[in-house]
């Protein structure tokens, strides 16, 4: 029995992902993580909020749990849907059930089609994962620090490459901080943008003022990696 659970229940998990995945595109599920209707349900939502605080904040984490595990398009909107309902606390709201989410995919991926991908490895990917392995929570930081790769990419491909689980936890635990709060503050403005019919500025975090200092920090998270390549070459 132990044996099966080890060996099946990735695979079921995965299958069960994947259905989760058709179902949501087929019903078109999706929509109801968007802006328009956020705007729609503000008001029951944030009265339901209100009343039933530790039932709200229970039932956003599953959600946003089960959107990042599915890797659901639309967390930025629920991200959002945090900042409205819970104010700046729900940065933390955000970054712990992303990472569950995120961690839930990895464990799944890092045991079925890493294994699969592993047995037919090449030399090249050989390197890259030593080279992933080697450096990994300062490639996960920098890529979780910076806005422009898919959060369910960097999800998976670590988990391609064999990277530790605490090392994946602890990058993307720490890297995506920024990133939540900067939306969950957009999120808890969102009552007076509804109150004067404007859209929310969903590219703030482009915006050079934001953007360039998380570049920086995305940088600083290599100086370790570049340190050793350069120390390296010169020994």
């Amino acid at each position: 029995m132990q044996e099966w659970f080890k060996t099946k229940m990735p695979w079921l998990v995965l299958s069960l992902i994947l259905i989760g995945l058709g179902s949501v595109y087929y019903f078109h599920w999706y929509e109801y993580l968007s802006y328009a209707s956020l705007k729609q349900h503000h008001a029951q939502l944030h009265q339901f909020a209100k009343q039933q605080y530790l039932v709200t904040v229970t039932l956003y984490m599953l959600l946003y749990i089960v959107s990042v595990t599915l890797s659901v398009p639309g967390a930025i909107f629920l991200t959002l849907a945090g900042g409205f309902l819970f104010g700046p606390l729900a940065t933390l709201y955000v970054v712990i059930s992303a990472t569950i989410g995120a961690t839930i995919l990895f464990l799944v991926v890092s045991t079925t089609l890493g294994d699969w991908l592993r047995k037919r490895a090449t030399k090249w990917t050989h390197q890259m994962k030593n080279q992933m392995q080697e450096n990994a929570f300062y490639y996960l930081l920098f890529l979780r620090l910076i806005p422009l790769f898919p959060f369910w990419v960097v999800n998976i491909v670590p988990a391609l490459l064999n990277v530790k689980l605490k090392i994946f936890i602890m990058a993307t635990f720490i890297g995506i901080i920024p990133g939540s709060f900067i939306y969950v503050m957009v999120g808890n403005s969102l009552n007076t943008v509804f109150q004067t019919n404007q859209q929310p500025n969903l590219h703030i975090i482009f915006a050079p003022s934001i953007f360039l200092p998380l570049i920086g920090l995305a940088l600083l998270a290599l100086l370790p990696v570049i340190y050793k390549k350069w120390k390296g070459k010169n020994v």
